[in-house]
């Protein structure tokens, strides 16, 4: 008896109604069997606001697009969601591409993602990786008032640093201190989230 190839295919989809957006989709492959017994295949792409939230919290390193006329400019750096302001916070040198690129214009890119294996196939087109990343669509600021830029750097040193506290394991933030660094906001305009980590890939 030899069994016979088939297909069982499933796509789940939730749209926001108001807003029209693509909240999340689950879709599935299951092939089996064929002369080789195979196996299921997931995709996720989600949307949900407490995911990136979520994911804003604990990624690490973030990559900021600015842009000067028609030349765009990437920085990456270290980052802090600011849930309170619902912003990306972040610091740079005080003269520099990226400081000049957000007070010439102030639509910026903001992402951050992780990774985790690559997988191999007996497919040339499905080889893929682990991976989950978020995208920021938003504007830029500088910062300026002190007590603004004293906590934007605070929440950014606590997030990477919990267990330090300002006047026991370091001295706070001084005003010579500030005028040595640029501080950015960028407010949030939209975003959205997408991860695929299978365990393995379509083979």
């Amino acid at each position: 008896f030899k069994p016979r190839r088939w297909l069982t295919f499933n796509s789940e989809v939730r749209l926001d109604p108001n807003d029209a957006l693509l909240r999340e989709s689950q879709t599935s492959a299951i092939l089996q069997p064929g002369r080789d017994w195979s196996f299921a295949v997931t995709h996720r792409y989600t949307r949900d606001d407490a995911w990136v939230r979520a994911f804003l919290e604990r990624a690490e390193i973030g990559h900021v697009a600015t842009g000067w006329g028609d030349q765009p400019f990437f920085t990456p750096t270290t980052f802090w969601y600011d849930a309170a302001g619902h912003q990306i916070a972040f610091h740079s040198n005080v003269v520099g591409r990226g400081r000049a690129n957000v007070e010439h214009h102030e639509r910026v890119c903001f992402e951050a993602s992780t990774f985790g294996r690559f997988l191999p196939s007996n497919v040339a087109v499905e080889f893929t990786v682990q991976y989950a990343s978020v995208v920021v669509f938003g504007r830029g600021r500088v910062v300026t008032e002190p007590d603004e830029q004293r906590r934007l750097l605070t929440g950014l040193i606590q997030k990477y640093f919990p267990r330090l506290q300002a006047g026991r394991e370091y001295q706070p933030i001084t005003d010579p201190e500030l005028k040595k660094t640029s501080v950015y906001a960028i407010a949030i305009d939209s975003w959205s989230g997408k991860e695929n980590w299978p365990e393995r890939a379509v083979q």
